[in-house]
């Protein structure tokens, strides 16, 4: 929350956000005064630069330059220098231990810095602790009540707590940055002597992005009294690289003027930040505030800077558990609309065969599926004509992965129109070819943010130029936020880029297939054609010619021949004459699929009068009930349409032979956008084990010797009704309780 704020000379006020943004705080050129620094070459161990506060009891920095470090330091020292001899690690800051000295002691850091090796020598405050034991049982308080909570807030104030009891601080809260940096305070504890921040937000301009890269590098900062004076580095250019000292991991850095400024107008004397980090980036902070000037110990900062670490470790681990179980739920939602594109010849109608799974991918309002001319829109959405403004919007910028906003009217002028259905959207490319996107929608979510003061930042302007200050007024500063829609998650992108990633596969495979299957078919017309031809003129004649000429031998010689030869013959004949049907059946099989379509309102009760009247002579003496409905009309080929009947009728009055009162129904029903038709037997039925069967080519559920045909009535009746009439066939039945054979057609829209 608070910052190593920067200073600006420019005279705009982009301009002196920019400069602060800038700002090397890194190369202060000072350093805090409770304490000394020295810059040693790595090599040698010469001193190059030099910075002693005033209170340190080392003299002038002046004194020690182009030394080596081993000559100057007091007595005491030489177990330092024997480490710093020996090297230190270059992974960090390295703790060298506590020296006595008259009046006190010394605490020394030491670290590697670019081109360069750092000495810290730290006072220690009089209530300094000399082990870790001393925090111990404020350690275990804390890591017992961390056991007993999943909630990262609950988790915040726990260390918050902690923190102050260990460090006696007057307010420790955790601050957590949002993807654009700002920051929320989540957490807090404290006293009555500095005022509550929790739930205030601060801009990311607090924290520009150089000091936040200071933050992940220096998990730990103090700054012990707002009102020090700091210690200027001897001399400011390293003479041997021509450069300023890169003090990133520096514990006694100085900070930037208007930080300091910052925490004055803030009422703190003192600050501490512990960073909290997440798979190596800046999730948050542990911020600290005294009103008055404070020392922390040594081991005391130590045991903060534990506790971030393991808040940090408990952070992750909690937003990964719920990122994890939030990713498994919506891989369920996914699958089961990978499942519904499977089953569908488009993948369009299977995603719109579940609209809520669709929105609930992203927990969105509404979506919409554009594919080339199909736009297809669910739950609450602009209009079609917006929706293809938005697909327009995001051709112009090719957009070739995934595009995702929280307000949709930064991006596209006008979009306020349709803020109440769309001011979120994530959208996804599905193909190269044509402008095609699935896009999800959210609405507007007023809400209402409290900052911690005014995010603006005051400027002055001087002869020199104006001068950014940090905010004088840290009051709730109350902010209503209008054109945006609640956030989406990463897994919610994530979801919505899988299901992306499946279309594109599915689109392609199936591009794939149907090249590979319009050869194929091409291919079996040819042959199809061929094996028609010879089905007419080379089948047919020759089934003619013998059951003629075994009429003719029965009719002639008949009475020569023996009663056996006279069955032989009438075999012949029946044989002659299924061959001859079954070559009629197949031959209009393979030629319904290419006659041309001629449709017309049919009316369908009249049609099955029609029909049944000419079955009559197939039905002789037997008793059969028959239902017919109300029949809706449709709008069909009428041969084809008849044959369908036909077919149907046949295989009802066939199948029930066997009863005593036979029962057969035809009916209708109402569908979505299609009207169902069903002709329903009490016969023999079938198991539906083998339903697949059904209307296959030559496919039979009964023997022959129990019910004759060629079994291609039903294919025929697949056929005309799906490939040629855009409907659905599909039966049901049991054994010896009667068969339904269903078949639905699209409403009738024309005469």
């Amino acid at each position: 929350m608070t910052v190593d704020g920067p200073t600006d000379q420019q005279p705009s006020r982009t301009a002196g956000l920019d400069d602060c943004a800038r700002e090397p705080i890194h190369v202060p050129g000072s350093i805090q005064p409770q304490g000394c620094l020295f810059v040693l070459s790595p090599d040698t161990l010469t001193i190059e630069q030099a910075a002693i506060g005033p209170t340190s009891g080392l003299g002038e920095a002046a004194h020690y330059l182009g030394s080596p470090v081993q000559h100057v330091l007091p007595r005491g020292f030489e177990r330092v220098v024997a480490q710093l001899v020996s090297g230190i690690s270059r992974d960090g800051q390295s703790y060298l231990g506590r020296i006595a000295r008259a009046g006190g002691s010394l605490h020394a850091f030491a670290h590697h810095a670019p081109d360069a090796l750092i000495l810290e020598l730290e006072e220690a405050p009089a209530e300094d602790s000399e082990t870790f034991g001393d925090v111990y049982p404020f350690m275990r308080t804390f890591l017992d009540a961390f056991q007993e909570t999943d909630s990262i807030e609950t988790l915040g104030a726990i260390a918050a707590r902690e923190v102050c009891r260990i460090t006696g601080f007057d307010r420790a809260l955790v601050y957590r940055f949002d993807k654009d940096m700002n920051g929320t305070v989540i957490a807090e504890h404290r006293n009555d002597v500095l005022p509550s921040y929790l739930d205030l937000r601060f801009p990311a301009s607090d924290i520009p992005a150089q000091a936040r890269e200071l933050y992940r590098l220096n998990r730990l900062r103090l700054i012990a009294d707002a009102h020090y004076q700091p210690v200027p580095i001897v001399p400011a250019i390293n003479p041997r690289t021509g450069r300023p000292i890169d003090l990133s991991h520096a514990t006694l850095r100085s900070v930037s003027p208007v930080h300091l400024e910052y925490m004055r107008n803030m009422g703190t004397g003192a600050s501490m930040s512990v960073s909290l980090l997440r798979e190596g980036a800046l999730w948050g902070l542990l911020s600290c505030h005294n009103q008055a000037p404070r020392r922390v110990p040594h081991q005391v900062r130590n045991a903060c800077d534990f506790v971030g670490k393991i808040l940090s470790l408990q952070i992750a681990a909690r937003e990964q558990t719920a990122l994890a179980e939030r990713r498994i739920a919506l891989r369920a939602v996914q699958g089961r609309l990978l499942a519904s594109m499977a089953t569908e010849d488009h993948f369009v109608d299977g995603l719109m065969a579940r609209p809520q799974d669709l929105l609930d991918l992203t927990h969105s309002q509404g979506a919409a599926v554009i594919f080339g001319e199909r736009c297809r829109l669910t739950g609450e959405t602009p209009g079609e004509e917006a929706v293809r403004a938005i697909v327009s919007w995001l051709e112009e910028r090719a957009i070739d992965d995934l595009f995702a906003t929280e307000s949709l009217a930064q991006h596209i002028p006008g979009a306020e129109a349709f803020k109440d259905q769309a001011s979120g959207l994530v959208a996804v490319p599905i193909s190269q070819i044509h402008a095609s996107y699935v896009l999800w929608f959210r609405p507007e979510a007023v809400r209402t943010v409290g900052w911690g003061g005014s995010p603006v930042k005051p400027m002055d302007s001087a002869p020199a130029g104006a001068r950014i200050h940090p905010r004088k007024s840290f009051e709730v500063w109350k902010e209503t936020v209008r054109l945006r829609a609640l956030p989406w998650d990463e897994a919610e992108i994530d979801a919505a880029s899988l299901l992306r990633g499946a279309i594109v596969d599915i689109v392609l495979r199936r591009a794939e297939e149907m090249a590979e299957l319009n050869d194929q078919l091409v291919r079996s017309n040819r042959e199809l054609e061929a094996f028609s031809y010879s089905v007419s003129h080379d089948l047919r004649a020759p089934f003619r010619h013998i059951v003629g000429y075994a009429q003719l031998l029965k009719q002639n010689e008949g009475e020569a021949l023996s009663e056996r030869a006279n069955r032989y013959i009438d075999t012949i004949i029946e044989s002659a004459l299924s061959a001859g049907t079954l070559v009629d059946d197949l031959l209009n099989f393979s030629q319904m699929g290419r006659s041309s379509l001629h449709p017309l309102r049919i009316d369908m009760n009249g049609l099955v009068d029609e029909v049944r009247q000419r079955l009559a002579m197939h039905i002789g003496d037997r008793e059969i009930e028959w239902k017919i409905g109300a029949l809706p009309p449709v709008v069909a080929d009428p041969t084809m349409m008849r044959l369908v009947i036909q077919n149907l009728l046949d295989n009802a009055i066939k199948f029930s032979r066997h009863r005593a009162h036979a029962v057969i129904e035809v009916g209708s029903q109402p569908g979505n956008g299609e009207t169902v038709y069903f002709v329903r037997d009490n016969g023999t039925g079938f198991d539906m084990a083998y339903v697949g069967k059904l209307f296959g080519v030559f496919q039979r559920l009964h023997r022959v010797e129990e019910f004759e045909g060629t079994g291609i009535g039903l294919a025929n009746v697949k056929r005309i009704v799906e490939q040629r009439h855009g409907g659905r066939v599909w039966a049901e039945g049991k054994v010896d309780q009667g068969a339904t054979i269903f078949f639905a057609l699209p409403n009738a829209t024309g005469g």
